[in-house]
């Protein structure tokens, strides 16, 4: 979290089970969102306040089509320097994925060990 600024975007590669909303809620908690941290699976979409940004968490998993991220407004979630987004299930981003972003990928190599792999682009 010290080295994440606003305008940041996380994009969370992995499979079911293996951190990806447990890695958010401890990004979350670093920066004080006291509210408790749940995939926003079935709503795609949580906003939380951060002193003078939005910290976003933002779930895929349910998107079907393009048509569906831009009906959640993720274009201009994506473009808003003040926020910091943590998208999971990122590869159903395709084409709206953005060039400058963090790629977080997470491999379950059993039930308390996890492989993270983390590459910035800018």
């Amino acid at each position: 979290a010290k080295n994440l600024n606003a305008g940041d975007i996380l994009c969370l590669y992995g499979n079911l089970g293996s951190g990806k909303t447990t890695f958010v809620q401890g990004l979350a908690e670093e920066f004080g969102i006291k509210r408790r941290i749940i995939s926003p699976t079935f709503i795609i979409v949580r906003s939380y306040k951060v002193n003078n940004m939005n910290f976003y968490h933002i779930d895929l998993y349910r998107v079907q089509s393009k048509q569906d991220l831009l009906g959640v407004g993720i274009d201009e979630i994506l473009k808003d320097e003040k926020n910091i987004v943590c998208i999971e299930w990122a590869e159903k981003l395709s084409d709206l994925i953005p060039q400058k972003r963090i790629d977080i990928r997470f491999k379950h190599l059993d039930n308390d060990k996890r492989e993270i792999d983390i590459k910035r682009y800018e």
